[in-house]
């Protein structure tokens, strides 16, 4: 019987190349902060897991206006 269990996936970046911070340090393509952007290669996958779920709240707002 195998016991290999497969590595976890890496939380991938929702960077789409596209920087440019709004009025709100908003990034225009990706929604994230300018913080969220600059701390996205030591955040934990929680963390990361954390900024995608504010990235989505961030997207209904913006329907939403």
């Amino acid at each position: 019987m195998n016991n290999d269990v497969a590595p976890p996936r890496p939380i991938r970046s929702p960077c789409i190349g596209v920087c440019a911070l709004d009025e709100k340090d908003l990034c225009i393509a990706c929604r994230r902060t300018g913080i969220e952007i600059a701390e996205w290669g030591v955040l934990t996958d929680d963390e990361k897991k954390t900024v995608w779920a504010l990235i989505r709240e961030r997207e209904e707002q913006d329907k939403q206006s």
